[in-house]
């Protein structure tokens, strides 16, 4: 099933999904697999796994540290795409790629794609690519069903909006604001209609992720967005409360889509 249909087929069931985020290697992976059990436990619907990258520039200071962590720990390529695999095959979610065109760039992109694939992703997530840079990747990634998403922002102009749905596929990848990832956001501050914007230019699902910290949050987008990111708040409980305060608020969340 394709990742666009996979979304489509949730949202019969529920008016709004919701995607976690953790970073690979941090703080190791025996700490991933807890998380990714709790998502599952607590019917997340999306989970990006992100590979640590030095310069995370679209990463509030929370995954900054998160990053520069699993980097310290020696995690390599290897051991992401290893874990990712074994992940993709023990949950039913769809798993994301995310991280940064660098990385991309030194494995080379047919090398890149070849292992996304074999790993079992169902797409991927570079927050530093323009689109209309990345023709080489997406011709890599396309015929191994390896969706392209593409993000677009509120200072994005009807032209350029248009442009990035014309190469955006699987869905859309909404940032409610400008800056970086965990700052909180008010929803009420022309989110719906930077969304609507977006509606406007494409028939793809619409994420929205940047600052959606909370069950409240996620109760205001079910009739904005398709699916709700949430990222540093997860990163946020898990330290400060452990696995078990992590699984409970992560209930939260999925709880509020309803």
């Amino acid at each position: 099933m394709s990742l666009e249909s996979y979304v489509r087929d949730r949202l019969k069931e529920k008016p709004l999904l919701v995607m976690t985020h953790a970073v690979a290697g941090y703080p190791s992976l025996d700490a991933n697999w807890q998380m990714l059990e709790s998502m599952a436990k607590a019917g997340v619907d999306l989970v990006e796994l992100q590979l640590p990258f030095s310069e995370p520039i679209a990463d509030g200071p929370s995954f900054v540290k998160a990053n520069q962590e699993a980097i310290d720990h020696a995690l390599n390529w290897d051991d992401y795409f290893d874990f990712f695999s074994r992940a993709a095959k023990a949950f039913d979610f769809p798993l994301l790629f995310m991280g940064y065109y660098n990385s991309v760039f030194q494995m080379g992109d047919e090398v890149f794609c070849r292992r996304l694939q074999e790993a079992g992703a169902q797409g991927y997530i570079l927050a530093d690519l323009p689109p209309e840079e990345a023709a080489s990747l997406h011709e890599q990634g396309r015929p191994r069903n390896l969706d392209p998403i593409l993000l677009m922002t509120p200072t994005n102009s009807e032209a350029r909006l248009k442009e990035i749905a014309a190469r955006a596929s699987g869905f859309v990848y909404c940032v409610a604001r400008k800056g970086v990832t965990g700052k909180q956001t008010d929803l009420d501050t022309g989110v719906g209609a930077f969304l609507k914007r977006c509606r406007e230019t494409t028939e793809l699902p619409l994420a929205l992720g940047f600052g959606i910290k909370s069950p409240d949050n996620i109760a205001e987008l079910r009739s904005l967005a398709d699916i709700a990111i949430v990222g540093t708040a997860c990163l946020e409980v898990w330290e400060r409360a452990g696995a078990n305060g992590y699984e409970e608020f992560l209930r939260s969340l999925v709880a509020a889509t309803a």
